[in-house]
């Protein structure tokens, strides 16, 4: 009502969206309340706790990041505040290994044996640069 009372009559909006005017002029004559002025000052201290971590902190952990700087709240209004201004945690990945080493299949020989400069033609990097210079002319 407040953006459109340039355009609209607010008796004309008050009526549409079933609200008195008395109410809306005591909205309109209110302040923010204690919540939002509480979740203002501490929009800041969760940013700059979520900054200082790298973005890997989750409530609980903001939490105790704040409790250690003297700020006492809940996990559940930081969680409301991360939502709201759209922070989220990264997440960690535990390492896992993709190369399964112990099977009996059969493996290709190594055939340089980690000696990269070898001193028999053929075998080697030598063939590897020709392959892609034969592989480049069909790729022209």
């Amino acid at each position: 009502m407040k953006d459109n009372r340039l355009h609209y009559p607010i008796k004309l909006m008050a009526r549409v969206l079933n609200v008195s005017r008395a109410g809306y002029y005591a909205w309109l004559a209110r302040g923010p309340s204690p919540r939002s002025l509480a979740d203002a000052a501490l929009k800041g201290k969760v940013r700059n706790a979520h900054d200082d971590s790298r973005g890997t902190y989750g409530p609980k952990r903001i939490q105790s990041e704040l409790a250690a700087q003297g700020t006492e709240v809940g996990r559940d209004p930081i969680g409301r505040i991360r939502k709201e201004m759209g922070l989220r945690c990264k997440q960690k990945y535990k390492f896992k290994a993709t190369t399964n080493s112990k099977h009996n299949l059969p493996t290709v020989p190594n055939l340089l044996n980690q000696e990269f400069s070898p001193e028999t033609p053929g075998v080697g990097s030598r063939d590897f640069f020709s392959g892609l210079r034969f592989f480049s002319r069909f790729l022209e």
